[in-house]
């Protein structure tokens, strides 16, 4: 009787586990489908002079290159004119790098250094101290460090030799935070709101249902990209956030076939819906041969006084191949799972599908969106 008992236990055990798996088979967390509004990277920006170049810097025209390394060494003392700067060994850049939302005062981060001035290369060279501001110009971050560049150009002899883009490095954690952004994710009323990566409106209601369910918030759609929050009194936002992300939703996927004519690749869902059709797809292949003749007069001596000489005769043969039709017909409708492997069957090429894709699309009978790259 106890052995009966366990292993009814185990049993319905057993089927909660799979009722629970299936539940969330095709479910993705809501951290994965929306974010938090006000919690975000911020662009900065910057002016740099990089220096140590082996004579591929900026040349005596950049005007700007040539001021900036008089106002750095006059920062130093060293009082000159730019006149009396000859040297290419220095590049005027652009330094750029992008501050993550709660970021602290010593925090590193990624910068990239692109050169606007004539300097042929950055290989081997050193950023000068470069502070970078945001978009309310204060400055959140210093820049310094050896650049890698992954790239190289070689000169000689009127020849050049390049491999990538020797005038943009790169400088990993070569970035300090001077200065915390304060993010601002609470509303006045203590909602939280989230926008969704893709907005759709199906997402949008089942996140709402999904949260309601399983946490008890007050929760709204705004529209098909935000959905609003209120958590209950005393509890703190960042718990809020940490339940509202671990929620599960099944999301609505976009009926979607992207194409890549360059490199003929296809990429969809299996499931989308194909009305039914009739296909007929052939080419014509053009074959040109062409023979050279060499007529030669008879005879040891030719006159040339009289026209006679060595003719060379070009004959082409021409020979059109058709080749066989293929033809693919569905009167019910299908998805283009089964309409692909149809058509690799009849020994089609990724490109020849690509076509005929393209085609259904315009009699409407593919229902989804065709996206060519």
């Amino acid at each position: 009787m106890m052995r009966l008992v366990s292993l009814i236990i185990t049993f319905s055990a057993v089927l909660i586990c799979v009722a629970s798996f299936a539940s969330t088979q095709g479910a993705v967390r809501v951290k994965d489908l929306a974010r938090v509004e006000g919690v975000r990277d911020n662009a900065l920006v910057g002016y740099g002079i990089v220096v140590g170049l082996a004579g591929s810097g900026d040349s005596s025209r950049s005007l700007a290159t040539l001021q900036s390394v008089k106002n750095t060494l006059e920062s130093f003392g060293l009082i000159l004119s730019t006149d009396d700067i000859k040297s290419k060994n220095a590049a005027a850049v652009i330094v750029t790098a992008d501050l993550p939302a709660f970021a602290q005062p010593g925090d590193k981060l990624d910068v990239h250094v692109s050169s606007i001035g004539d300097a042929r290369s950055l290989t081997g060279g050193t950023l000068y101290m470069t502070p970078l501001k945001g978009a309310d110009n204060k400055v959140y971050a210093l820049a310094q460090g050896n650049l890698a560049v992954g790239g190289f150009k070689l000169e000689a002899n009127q020849s050049m030799l390049q491999r990538n883009h020797p005038t943009v490095g790169f400088i990993p954690q070569g970035g300090t935070v001077e200065r915390e952004i304060k993010n601002q994710f609470v509303g006045e009323d203590g909602s939280l709101s989230l926008i969704l990566k893709q907005p759709d409106f199906v997402t949008a209601d089942r996140i709402v249902q999904a949260l309601s369910r399983t946490t008890g918030f007050d929760v709204k759609a705004v529209h098909a990209g935000k959905v609003v929050v209120t958590p209950d009194e005393g509890l703190s936002a960042i718990s809020a956030i940490a339940t509202i992300q671990q929620a599960w939703v099944v999301p609505e996927v976009a009926s979607k076939v992207v194409i890549n004519e360059r490199t003929g690749t296809l990429v969809s869902g299996a499931d989308i819906h194909i009305s039914g059709v009739v296909i007929s797809h052939g080419s014509i292949e053009l074959k040109i041969d062409t023979d050279f003749y060499t007529s030669q007069p008879n005879g040891v001596f030719i006159d040339s006084n009289e026209g006679i000489r060595t003719v060379v005769t070009p004959t082409s043969e021409l020979a059109a191949n058709q080749e066989s039709e293929a033809l693919y017909q569905n009167e019910k409708g299908t998805n283009i799972a089964e309409l692909v492997s149809a058509l690799k069957k009849l020994k089609l090429s990724t490109r020849d599908i690509i076509s005929i894709l393209q085609a259904l699309k315009k009699s409407g009978a593919l229902h989804a969106e065709l996206v060519v790259q």
